[in-house]
């Protein structure tokens, strides 16, 4: 572009370039063009699931965007802000005054950790084991962190959480990493409703697009009458965009605002700004990534049961299971085959979290554990 600036209205009409220009051409698959494993140094391929990250990557729409976002990568990113901000808003039902971007929504819960917790603010209480990034966020604010075990059948422990929260902030993952499991739309509805407001609430839903099951719900609805209500959300799962980094969180305005002090500007680069704005034009992305979930995960448990291992039931793009031993020496013998899987969780120092990948990969896990616990 030869102009100094780029108006909003502009800028959109790049990005519909960019969706336009991804009807007319043929719509390519992520899956044949870039290879979601590595090669490692001997020349064997890596199969990669250990990070829950969505193998088939941004929709074409999304590359398109991206491809029209180059002239405008020397701009500071206000412009292509507002158009997202925009979006987010119009598809969540809420005002754009209610968003915060964020730099994967691992920015919105630093800055959640930094605005709600700390030695004046108060404590963080949160399930254990879960997504341990704000935990230490809030450490490094000064706050002292509570962890609640979740429950028997993986749901977080809601009466334990509230009871031990003063001030502060709750944090829910639901669903939760690394269990997969989600906790009741009915009792976690009620626990907002019953939480004191000066005690600020983050629910987590990084996973929200993969949970399928009629006892799950979105909590954005309920954040116009929960003014300590904070709902986190990314690209990075459904839509692909892990390494493109971008997130956001739906609050009420007064909230936003407590959030602003604490944010760095600029964080969200022009072209992951793109390629979310034209993600959430493109709905075969959210459906095709479901189905293609949904097939390598059934041929996964399916095989998993036949081996006799039990699994905790998954509303994500990972399970977690019982591998009734410690799991640490089986997640380096599997790294050994070329299969990395998840970490460990010390609360679960026997469960193994494995992503799902393609079903290729998915095959080569399997043929991997099957000799590893031979």
């Amino acid at each position: 572009m030869n102009t100094l600036s780029i108006s909003r209205r502009k800028f959109a009409h790049l990005l519909g370039v960019g969706a336009a220009a991804a009807i007319v051409r043929p719509r390519f698959s992520v899956a044949t063009e870039r290879p979601s494993a590595k090669t490692a140094p001997t020349g064997s391929v890596v199969v990669r699931l250990s990070a829950n990250e969505n193998p088939y990557g941004p929709s074409s729409q999304a590359h398109a965007a991206m491809n029209n976002s180059f002239d405008v990568c020397c701009r500071y990113p206000d412009e292509a802000n507002d158009v997202l901000i925009e979006k987010i808003a119009k598809t969540n039902g809420v005002n754009r005054e209610q968003i915060v971007l964020g730099d994967g929504s691992s920015e919105i819960l630093k800055l959640c950790g930094e605005s709600f917790t700390g030695p004046t603010q108060g404590k963080l209480i949160a399930p254990d084991p879960t997504f341990e990034a704000i935990l230490e966020y809030s450490k490094a604010n000064g706050g002292v962190v509570v962890k609640v075990p979740l429950t028997a059948d993986f749901h977080h422990d809601l009466e334990k959480m509230g009871a031990a929260a003063q001030k502060g902030l709750i944090y829910i993952c639901n669903p939760n990493n690394p269990t997969a499991s989600i906790t009741p739309k009915n009792d976690l509805r009620d626990f907002i409703s019953k939480t004191t407001p000066e005690t600020m609430i983050l629910v987590d839903e990084a996973y929200f697009h993969y949970a399928d099951s009629p006892d799950y719900e979105s909590v954005i609805p309920l954040v116009k009458d929960h003014a300590n209500l904070i709902v986190a959300r990314t690209f990075s799962k459904i839509y692909g965009m892990a390494g493109l980094r971008c997130g956001y969180c739906v609050a009420q305005p007064d909230t936003i605002k407590r959030m602003h002090g604490f944010q760095m500007w600029d964080s969200v680069n022009v072209m992951a700004l793109a390629a979310a704005s034209a993600s959430l034009d493109d709905a075969d992305q959210v459906n095709n990534g479901r189905k293609l979930n949904s097939e390598a995960k059934t041929f996964t448990t399916s095989e998993l049961d036949k081996m006799g291992y039990k699994l905790i039931p998954s509303q994500a793009n990972f399970i977690m299971f019982d591998c009734k031993r410690p799991v640490v020496p089986i997640i380096k013998a599997m790294k050994e085959r070329n299969v990395q899987v998840g970490r460990l969780f010390p609360a679960l120092p026997n469960h193994m979290r494995l992503t799902i990948g393609k079903q290729s990969e998915m095959e080569a896990f399997v043929a991997a554990f099957k000799q590893v616990m031979a």
